[in-house]
């Protein structure tokens, strides 16, 4: 197998996620934090977020469910969010938290309704590539930095 096509390959995918727009700087700076003592700590901050985003998500639906304008309630799960998403440089994400919150600030509850349809589409899409991306760097090898987490 060629590992190193597998690399270039893999660092051709996390450049279209940059240039896409789906992950910015921060992601970098997360990177930077792995090490030989810890080589796959970005996947498994990566696994966390996606966990406790999901929970967030869910955490919002209720809520807008069970209080209907309560727009400080949902403004504070979604300033949640964004805190998370910004920690892992999730920028789609980022920006989609921070219309719904622009939304909650009107007083727009059509407005955070279909913010919270795009985030969840961008939440999806996310999670899909960097599944595909991690995958992708356990095929590589050590080199690629990234190995099966345990969850």
């Amino acid at each position: 197998m060629d590992y190193s096509n597998l690399r270039r390959q893999a660092a051709s995918m996390k450049k279209v996620l940059f240039d896409q727009g789906h992950l910015d700087e921060q992601f970098r700076q997360v990177e930077d934090l792995q090490d030989e003592a810890s080589p796959n700590f970005v996947e498994e901050v990566v696994v966390v977020f996606f966990k406790d985003s999901g929970r967030l998500i869910s955490n919002l639906e209720q809520a807008l469910e069970k209080y209907p304008r309560d727009f400080n309630r949902w403004d504070a799960y979604m300033q949640q969010l964004k805190g998370s998403c910004s920690s892992i440089g999730a920028s789609r994400m980022k920006n989609e938290c921070m219309s719904f919150r622009d939304n909650c600030g009107k007083g727009n509850v059509e407005g955070c309704m279909g913010c919270l349809q795009k985030l969840k589409r961008e939440h999806a899409i996310l999670r899909q590539k960097l599944e595909s991306y991690f995958q992708l760097l356990r095929q590589a090898g050590p080199a690629g930095a990234a190995t099966r987490p345990v969850m």
